[in-house]
């Protein structure tokens, strides 16, 4: 166990852990609070990406879209989020 003093960082309340408790920078933790105590457990980050290795072939009848079919037309558009009139 140790002993800390909360501090302000801007506008918020913020905590320092000792060295001993191995807490890296940019580590991701859940705080809540249970009949007055405060809890602070890691979190392990969330996969930024999907990994579709594992289906890839099980759809059949599916192709890849080809380069040419990827491209879309450049239109104009209002604030208001309609389509202008074209030429």
């Amino acid at each position: 166990m140790a002993r800390t003093k909360v501090f302000k960082s801007g506008n918020s309340n913020a905590v320092r852990f000792p060295a001993s408790f191995a807490v890296e920078p940019g580590m991701t933790v859940e705080v809540r609070e249970e009949q007055g105590r405060w809890i602070v457990e890691a979190v392990p980050d969330v996969p930024k990406k999907i990994d579709l290795t594992g289906i890839w072939g099980s759809i059949p009848g599916i192709k890849p879209i080809a380069g040419e079919d990827r491209e879309f037309e450049e239109r104009e558009l209002d604030w208001g989020g309609k389509l202008l009139k074209r030429d």
